[in-house]
């Protein structure tokens, strides 16, 4: 993390294209690192971050789903812009802490 970098939110998850990691809601960006995991010794190891946004190249957040629900964001990127779609736990706090994330991060 960089200097003045504070971490929000974080919690495993599975992204509907990226497949299973780890979501991380920062200050400054929102990142996404892949994990492995071997159900024979219930390892889970760290894998190369795939997604990594700043809170000012998201454009729209928002939450859909009726029995899975997601919490999703879009956001600029060198491909053009992409949706990503998270499946959370809490996707109304999930929501609620990216929009006040991206609004603290407006004022300063």
């Amino acid at each position: 993390m960089e200097d003045g970098e504070k971490r929000v939110k974080q919690e495993d998850c599975n992204e509907d294209n990226l497949g299973p990691g780890i979501l991380t809601l920062t200050n400054k960006r929102l990142a996404f690192d892949k994990t492995k995991s071997r159900i024979m010794d219930f390892t889970k190891r760290m894998g190369e971050t795939v997604l990594d946004i700043s809170l000012e190249d998201v454009s729209k957040s928002w939450k859909e789903g009726l029995f899975i629900k997601k919490v999703c964001f879009t956001a600029k990127t060198n491909d053009g812009e992409q949706t990503y779609k998270f499946g959370v736990f809490n996707t109304k706090g999930w929501l609620k802490s990216i929009e006040q994330a991206i609004k603290e991060k407006e004022t300063q």
